[in-house]
This record gives structure tokens, sequence and C-alpha cells, in this order.
């Protein structure tokens, strides 16, 4: 079912997409779900988490089942409006056009933001494979060419950017998973150091573990944000969800048990490339970094690829419905939103551009912190509107059948969401709020616009008394 069923979607809203020829089958779907999880934080995630000790292992797991769940739920919304747009299509056909925007706004922020901190990541692994010698300039034109680069790509149009999704995710996954399985066969027990190093609770360890874990996770939205372009999103949205989690949940753990085992604990504590030091243990040499340093560039490069075209769909989606500025609504020959791929590598720039001129406590720090709670929200208004539907019990949206479990995985879905806000600090939360809360008078000015194009024009009507003679 179409979003068609609410009084807010007319039709060529609700379906943009319907005249257009889908570009992602399953395979292609699957690795944009993938390659937008799998980015550049997996080379660095088991040095961040080894502080908290083994323990983090507990924490991947949980963040791994909770992750398929949201994976569930998306597949069971996009059988519902299997058009592009996702998480802001579900929250306004449920709660309104304000919801809706919100959930866009939000998610839009966190996209060209993780943008940005995506392509700086870049910089370690090309310094490297070429020595930059601490040069802010060169550092500066790697982070912005490994931005431009396939925002370019982009611009080619969606077929192309699903077969670069595939290569990248090959690219990447094939290498990591043979690091994460026949490093097990190399694994020193002694090494893997305590469960709980962090001196809290188990329980306050693995909340802390999982708060530093989840932007690893974000992505997991990816099909459902592009359904308009997958072919057969009714099924489709939902397998390639859970298949892309799945196998990007099994890479993550296998992955940081093997690294785990293989460097010392107090070693991978201060590690800078813990799966370059993990290859170097399997192999005896130091040709590791050289060879992950390969595999992040690539593996980087395709995560940009396919955040760079979620950043312009989503706004792409509100933009026809009047809630974002009219030329994000815009579509090129190759079914890309020109003017949002454009929007995203501009502030993506700025970004960049301040990591590399200004102080240690930049902006783009700042912004960086927010991006949990940023990408969360359209989470928690998603969940939310799952919620909404099952308790309308309408019967053309809810089967009998599968009420139960549609249930527990929409209320799990937002337990899960809100417990991860909650999780990403005081600071995160403020600062996220304030950001929220900076795109209501966007939505103010477009909304009067709007409805100010539309009233009739009428001419006032004296009704005042007129004295008689």
């Amino acid at each position: 079912m179409t979003a068609t069923s609410t009084p807010e979607a007319t039709e060529p809203e609700a379906n943009p997409a319907a005249p257009r020829r889908r570009s992602f089958g399953l395979a292609a779907a699957t690795a944009l779900v993938m390659g937008n999880i799998i980015g550049g934080g997996i080379f660095a995630l088991p040095a961040a988490v080894a502080p908290y000790g083994t323990v983090s292992l507990l924490a991947f797991v949980i963040l791994s089942i909770a992750a398929v769940l949201l994976a569930l739920l998306f597949g069971r919304l996009a059988r519902r409006s299997p058009v592009t747009g996702g998480l802001y299509v579900y929250p306004r056909d449920a709660f309104g056009e304000f919801a809706g925007f919100l959930s866009a706004w939000s998610y839009w922020t966190m996209c060209w933001v993780s943008i940005a901190a995506l392509a700086t990541a870049v910089v370690g692994y090309v310094d490297v494979l070429i020595p930059l010698h601490d040069s802010h300039a060169l550092q500066a034109a790697v982070a912005l060419a490994a931005l431009w680069l396939p925002a370019v790509a982009n611009f080619a149009g969606t077929r192309w950017v699903g077969t670069v999704q595939v290569v990248s995710t090959v690219l990447k996954f094939v290498p990591l998973l043979l690091v994460a399985t026949i490093g097990l066969f190399f694994v020193d027990a002694d090494n893997f150091g305590p469960f709980n190093a962090s001196g809290d609770s188990t329980a306050g360890a693995v909340a802390a573990a999982a708060a530093l874990l989840l932007y690893s996770f974000l992505g997991v939205e990816s099909a459902a944000v592009s359904a308009g372009e997958v072919e057969n999103p009714e099924r489709n949205v939902g397998r390639a969800s859970v298949l892309g989690t799945l196998a990007s949940a099994l890479v993550y753990i296998l992955g940081t048990v093997a690294v785990f085992g293989l460097v010392p604990h107090d070693r991978l504590v201060d590690s800078g490339a813990p799966f370059a030091d993990a290859v170097n243990a399997i192999t005896g040499g130091t040709w590791g970094g050289t060879a992950i340093a390969l595999v992040a560039v690539a593996s980087i490069t395709g995560c940009l690829n396919g955040w760079i075209l979620l950043a312009a769909q989503m706004p792409y989606a509100a933009a026809r419905d009047g809630l974002f500025p009219a030329p994000f609504a815009k579509v090129g020959k190759g079914g890309v939103p020109g003017f949002g791929v454009w929007a995203v590598a501009v502030l993506g720039t700025v970004l960049i551009a301040l990591n590399y001129t200004a102080g240690p406590d930049t902006t783009f720090r700042v912004l960086v912190l927010i991006t949990t709670f940023t990408g969360c929200v359209p989470y928690l208004l998603s969940a939310a509107a799952q919620l909404y539907w099952l308790a309308r019990g309408t019967r053309e949206r809810v089967r009998p059948a599968g009420l139960v479990r549609d249930l527990i995985v929409a209320a799990l879905s937002f337990a899960f969401s809100f417990w991860l806000i909650a999780g990403a600090g005081y600071a995160a939360v403020y600062q996220g709020v304030l950001f929220l809360f900076a795109g209501i008078p966007v939505y103010v000015w477009l909304r009067g616009r709007r409805e100010s194009a539309e009233a009739p024009d009428e001419t006032p009507v004296d009704t005042s008394v007129k004295p008689s003679v």
C-alpha cells in the first residue's frame, strides 16, 4: 500500500519514482545497505572499544540484534509505502507533515555531517600509502577528493551508483571476512585481556561501549530510504535490509573477536590501525598496514558513494511535498536529485575546511558528536509510526496473523532507539535538540509560502454597517 491512504499525500507526491525505471535489484540493494553500514569505522572500532574489555563484544551482539529488528521494521513499513524517502514518509503518513519534516531534517543533517567525517577518515589511510608529511593542505585536498569523486559518480545515475556499490562492497567485505575467519586460527586467549576493564558495572560498560559502536550500524535504513529505486520494493527492501545487516554484523563481530585475540590488550588500546596490527600478527610481516589501507580507502569511498545518494534522496522526497526547498525535488537524467548531491557536497566541503583550518575544538567535531542523536530520531519516529498503524488496526494495513510479530518488532525498535538516544550523552542530546529545532523556521517558512500560494485570491468584503439616511 502506498502513501496515498493519508490525506496529506497526493498521488504524484506519494509515488514520484513510478515513471522511472527502478535501478536496484536485490543484490544492489543489499550492497547499498552493507556498503553504508561498513564504512571506515570498522578499521578503528576494535581499538575504540578495547578500553572496556571484551564486554564490548556483548555490546556488539546486542546492537546487531537491535539492528536486525530495525531492518525488519523498515521492511514492514516499506510494504506500506514503497517509495523514495522511507524514514521521512513513514512519520509523515502517520503523524502529519511536521513529524515528517523533523525526521527528514534530522536524517539529512546526520547524512552530510557523516559524509564529511568519512571523507576526513580517508586521510589517515592514504597517509599510509602516500606520506602526507602532516601537511594540512595535502590532507584537506585528499579529504575533498574523497568527497567529490563519489559525488561526481552520483551524477552518472542510480544504476552507476548501484554498480559502484556492489564492486566496493566486494572489495572491502572479502578481505575483512578473511581476517575475521583466518585470523581466528591464530587467536591467543591471553591477548583478550579482562572481560570488563572499564571499572564500571557490566551494564554500564555495555551501554558505554554501545554508544561508541552505534555509529557503525547507521545505514541499516538505506534500502528503505531508496525504496523508489529498488525493484519490487515491497519484498526486496525488507530482504536487502536484513541480509545486509546480518552480513555486516557477521564481519563486525568476527573481525573484532579476531583482532582482540591477535593483538595484546595493552597494545590494542593504543593502536591506530588495529586491523593492520592483526594482519601483521598473522603474517609476521609489516605489509598488513598497506593492505588494510587499500581496503580502507575502497571501503570508505564506496560508503561515501551510497551515503551521498541517501543524503540527496531524503530531501528530494520532502521537497516533493513542499517541505524542503523546491530545487531539491529536481531529478537529473540519471534519476539522481542533482541539487541534493551538490548541497551535501558543498556542506561537506565547508566542514572539511573548518576541520583543517580551525583548532581541535572545531564546529566539525561538535557536529560529529550529535550524529548519533540525529540518526536515531528518524528511527524513533518510524517505530512510533508503525506502532500507530498497529494501534489503529485497520484491516487493509495489519494482517491478524502477523499482528503480534509486528508489534514486538516495532516496540523493541522504539525501545532500542530511545535507549541509544539516551546513551548518546547529555551534551550530544542537548546539541542535537538545538540542531533539530533550528530546522523549525525552515518548515514554518516553506509551509507558509505553500499555503499562501494555494489560497484562493479573495477580495476583502466590507462588512461594516453603514448608517441609514
